[in-house]
């Protein structure tokens, strides 16, 4: 069979898949380009912006994941007047975040000891623009729209990716102003497809009492868990971009770029894990099955990864971001594993929070701080953060387990 004819049998998840894995791969070509071009020292400034960009990605996937549960469990004319509040919400609290960042831009250059305080300020002008994305996002994920959503993260990619290495080469300016700006014009261009039809932010919108506190609890319970998202996941990066040196800190970042590979391909799963479990809750159809499938081949993916950067480190960085980051090779199986804890425990929490459990959702509140904790105490070396990640997450996964065993035996006994 040639991949002409075979390529029409793909479903749109599979394509979507295919798709995802593109948009990590031109993702991840960006961070190495920019290690390669910049040396150590001026990636640290770098992976802090897009350190700052997952952070904002986190805080986004609130109202990218409320909308797409309810435009699965909303009909039609419900789902207008919810997408509409979606819109004018997520404008609203991205303007002031936008505003916050950028009348804090010199004390975030002091707190994070970076060469420029323009970057912080050029990021917030594009936070709004970032949040009214992650709606449309949202309507195209909760609709299995994939092909259009697919569109919207090759579009971000691609265009940060030649703007930036175009103004870094062509504008007589400090790189990581060129980075920022690539950044903000990649938000634009994540808008393509825009769903314009039925969009009006301005009239007024009421919905029925009694969807109203169930989305607002959605809501606040998958703010709450994208916050520990953005503890757990780039709170290492900005403690070590402040306790260590700027070459210390590109080596971490460097460090961290390739230990999250594992992360950045199980997002994903994550992507069509809450629709399918939420409609075949609506369906009343048993919902483990889709877990069991998607925590198998993270797991299967992990453990090639580890082992991969256990056998070949010196290989795997020197390939990636050059020989001047050679010394960070023997941390790299030790990272992969601390995110490979999380990637798995991670579908967990998910899986319950497409089902409106959010106990798991307070476990990853918990062992996030306690991670924070522990790295702002423990920080002597490189080492030492790594090994409190480990064991952060260590403890995350097995609660997880055992919380989900709990569950299993309870409804057994029930039934």
């Amino acid at each position: 069979m040639t991949i002409k004819t075979y390529i029409p049998t793909l479903t749109a998840e599979q394509k979507f898949m295919c798709s995802v894995i593109i948009v990590n791969g031109g993702n991840y070509l960006y961070n190495l380009l920019l290690g390669r071009v910049l040396g150590p020292e001026l990636f640290a400034d770098a992976a802090l912006l897009i350190t700052f960009l997952l952070v904002l990605s986190f805080v986004a996937m609130t109202f990218q994941l409320a909308t797409a549960k309810f435009s699965v469990l909303f009909e039609k004319s419900i789902l207008n007047r919810f997408i509409n509040l979606s819109y004018r919400y997520a404008s609203l609290i991205g303007i002031i975040l936008g505003v916050l960042v950028i009348v804090f831009a010199n004390d975030l250059q002091i707190l994070f000891n970076t060469k420029s305080a323009q970057m912080f300020t050029l990021f917030g002008i594009g936070i709004p623009i970032y949040f009214i994305m992650s709606i449309n996002r949202g309507v195209f994920q909760g609709t299995k729209k994939f092909s259009e959503l697919a569109i919207t993260y090759q579009s971000e990619m691609i265009s940060r990716l030649l703007f930036t290495l175009l103004l870094i080469y062509v504008l007589p300016i400090q790189p990581i102003i060129s980075i920022a700006i690539g950044i903000v014009l990649s938000f634009v261009f994540s808008l393509l497809p825009f769903k314009t039809k039925g969009v009006s932010v301005f009239k007024k919108q009421t919905l029925p009492k009694k969807y109203t506190k169930h989305i607002i609890r959605f809501f606040m319970l998958t703010a709450f868990y994208e916050l520990t998202q953005i503890i757990i996941n780039n709170s290492d990066i900005l403690l070590v971009k402040h306790y260590f040196e700027e070459y210390e800190a590109g080596l971490y970042a460097s460090l961290a770029l390739i230990g999250r590979v594992v992360y950045f391909v199980a997002w994903m799963f994550v992507m069509l894990l809450l629709p399918k479990v939420v409609q075949k809750q609506k369906d009343g159809e048993a919902t483990a099955p889709v877990l069991f499938k998607y925590v198998g081949y993270i797991t299967i993916l992990s453990a090639c990864i580890v082992l991969g950067c256990y056998l070949f480190p010196e290989t795997v960085v020197n390939l990636m971001f050059g020989s001047e980051y050679i010394s960070i090779a023997p941390l790299l199986w030790k990272y992969a594993i601390a995110t490979s804890l999380f990637a798995i425990a991670n579908i967990f929490a998910y899986y319950y929070l497409s089902l409106d459990k959010y106990i798991p959702v307070l476990i990853s509140g918990l062992l996030g701080i306690s991670q924070l904790a522990l790295i702002i105490w423990f920080h002597d070396s490189l080492h030492q953060v790594v090994m409190m990640q480990i064991i952060s997450m260590t403890v995350l996964l097995i609660i997880q387990l055992l919380y989900f065993f709990y569950q299993t035996k309870r409804i057994e006994v029930l039934m």
